[in-house]
């Protein structure tokens, strides 16, 4: 009688608990986190920077602001040396330079309406009148002789 009796459910369900424990331990394994993404001591923070911090070249970085600010001021003094752009402190020295510029506006006009200074006197050394010319000839012995020679000429031609 052994064999008419219908099977027991032991084994069906025994292969179900297996089922349903691999599905639980899959699910409680999920939740177990990985050593490598578990969290860590989080990273050291840099020390904060201060004026004696080496910052390049061994330099501290009070050093580097120095170094830059001088190069800075040097620049801007050649620019304004070459400009020329001072800027002038007070009312009165504004009208100060503003009345000299004026004045020498004046002046340069004035000058162009002056005659040449050859017009006006005559300078030595420049033109000669005929006069003078002919005393200068005659003072030597061979300016006589060709002024002589000169006007026999003229004679013969005219002839």
């Amino acid at each position: 009688m052994t064999g008419d009796q219908p099977a027991s459910p032991a084994p069906l369900l025994q292969g179900l608990e297996a089922v349903v424990l691999l599905q639980c331990l899959s699910s409680v394994l999920c939740q177990i986190p990985d050593p490598e993404l578990l969290p860590t001591d989080p990273p050291k923070k840099p020390d904060p920077i201060t004026s004696e911090t080496v910052v390049f070249w061994g330099l501290r970085l009070w050093q580097v602001i120095g170094i830059f600010a001088v190069f800075a001021l040097a620049v801007v003094i050649t620019l304004c040396c070459i400009f020329k752009c001072r800027i002038p402190r007070t009312k009165k020295e504004i009208e100060a330079r503003h009345a000299q510029r004026q004045a020498a506006k004046k002046y340069a006009n004035t000058l162009e309406t002056v005659p040449p200074l050859s017009e006006l006197t005559e300078v030595p050394g420049s033109k000669k009148t005929a006069k003078t010319e002919e005393k200068e000839e005659l003072a030597t012995v061979s300016a006589k002789v060709d002024n002589e020679k000169g006007e026999k000429r003229t004679r013969k031609a005219q002839k």
